[in-house]
């Protein structure tokens, strides 16, 4: 390991024995004063982030303005860290929540101030330290969340940014400073670090990828439906672990759903992503391009039929593609990340039901209905962290995110995600 990364573990370990005893509600304080220099300096964090990957530059700017939002959501949290009384016949009775130390975070380049924020605020709240390990283009966003909390006077330590490559992930992981890991990525990606942090018994966090179901019954808004399915797919240039990817449509409304949600897919239309009124440009690398390239070819291969074709204009960009694509077919045990969805099409709310659930992940779907009854049996049958009811998936402060399967496991967001990186330490005697 070089020096340099060393002395950085070493110095959030310093930081945490030191950051621990700083009172919840002084670690709020500054949580605030982070979220303001978000908000007056969006635009400029948002150059960084389209610089790095390609966002539309409104969609970055939203991101770093949503961090702020997230940041004040915890500056204001309930402090539900504080030691809990337990009844029972003994003097002491409670329980104490106990920060675990530095966590590393292992972060994508598809929202590169959101996913680490996301993660490290809760953690930084409940007491701990972070070191983070960015994707090898979203160093210059790791750094400037960086400055962002030493500017709002975290201490020293309390956040750093490792400048490393995955290879140097293992021996970071394995160091004796490291207590718990975090990592939002590929399933590949998530296995091997998991596999990692198990062997030295640390705690993982994984938020993985997603094919996530977009159904739409015949009881549902069609005009909206058609223009959020849109967005939904196409947002970030579908580069979003918990984008539409698979619409599934009730038989007797295609006819009339289907023209409606081509219509609103090719009002994307690929442009300079630092237009404001871009709203969407190429992905983030051409390997990536390349790999969303291959899957289109794949799913033809297996039977799949062109919808609108996925036509590449250049090293990253694409015109949207939508295939139609049948039960059975292997491209649906895999992720599109990037501009191209799947449509289905379902006889009943049963076959609808089995084509939502039908593939290794379960992170957030979305239905379209009126009915209560039916809302009510996607409800408590879909296999996944979240299910949107008439709306596109969305993470939001307030609520916890996370999936099920091979999405992963854990949960960041809400008051729940202050509880992932603490030992909860019972008390009890006389």
């Amino acid at each position: 390991m070089e020096q340099s990364i060393e002395n950085k573990l070493i110095k959030a370990d310093q930081a945490f024995s030191e950051w621990k005893k700083v009172p919840f509600e002084e670690r709020q304080i500054l949580l605030r004063k982070a979220a303001e220099i978000l908000k007056a300096n969006s635009e400029k964090f948002g150059k960084i982030i389209t610089t790095e990957m390609n966002k539309p530059i409104s969609q970055s700017i939203a991101e770093v303005e949503k961090c702020a939002l997230m940041l004040n959501y915890y500056a204001d949290a309930e402090n539900v860290l504080k030691p809990e009384t337990v009844d029972s016949e003994y003097n002491y009775s409670e329980i104490h929540f106990i920060p675990k130390g530095v966590i590393l975070g292992v972060m994508p380049w598809n929202f590169p101030f959101w996913q680490v924020l996301r993660f490290a605020v809760p953690a930084i709240l409940s007491g701990n330290t972070v070191v983070l390990k960015h994707a090898s283009i979203c160093f210059g966003s790791g750094n400037a969340i960086e400055e962002v909390l030493l500017e709002a006077g975290f201490p020293v330590g309390v956040f750093q940014n490792l400048e490393i490559g995955h290879k140097d992930v293992k021996e970071v992981l394995e160091h004796k400073a490291i207590k718990g890991v975090s990592l939002t990525g590929s399933e590949k990606a998530g296995a091997e670090v998991a596999s990692i942090a198990g062997k030295n018994i640390k705690k993982s966090l994984l938020e993985l990828g997603g094919s996530d179901a977009f159904i739409v019954l015949n009881d549902a808004d069609l005009d909206e439906a058609a223009k959020v399915g849109a967005k939904a797919r196409l947002q970030n240039c579908g580069q979003t672990c918990v984008a539409a990817k698979r619409f599934i449509i009730e038989e007797q409304i295609e006819d009339e759903f289907l023209p409606k949600f081509i219509e609103e897919y090719k009002k994307f239309i690929p442009a300079d992503p630092m237009n404001k009124e871009t709203q969407i440009s190429g992905m983030a690398r051409p390997d990536l391009a390349d790999d969303l390239e291959n899957q289109f070819k794949k799913a033809l291969e297996n039977g799949a039929e062109i919808i609108i074709p996925l036509e590449r204009i250049s090293d990253t960009e694409f015109t949207p593609g939508l295939i139609r694509v049948k039960e059975g077919n292997p491209i649906l045990q895999e992720e599109l990340f990037g501009p191209l969805g799947m449509v289905m099409i379902a006889k009943d709310d049963a076959e609808a039901l089995r084509f939502a659930n039908d593939i290794p992940f379960g992170l957030s779907n979305s239905v379209w209905t009126k009915d209560k009854d039916r809302q009510l049996f996607f409800i408590e049958n879909l296999e996944s962290g979240t299910v949107n009811i008439n709306r596109m998936t969305s993470s939001d402060p307030r609520f916890p995110f996370g999936g099920t399967k091979s999405s992963g496991y854990g949960t960041e967001l809400s008051l729940i995600a202050l509880k992932e990186f603490v030992t909860p330490k019972t008390i009890v005697g006389n």
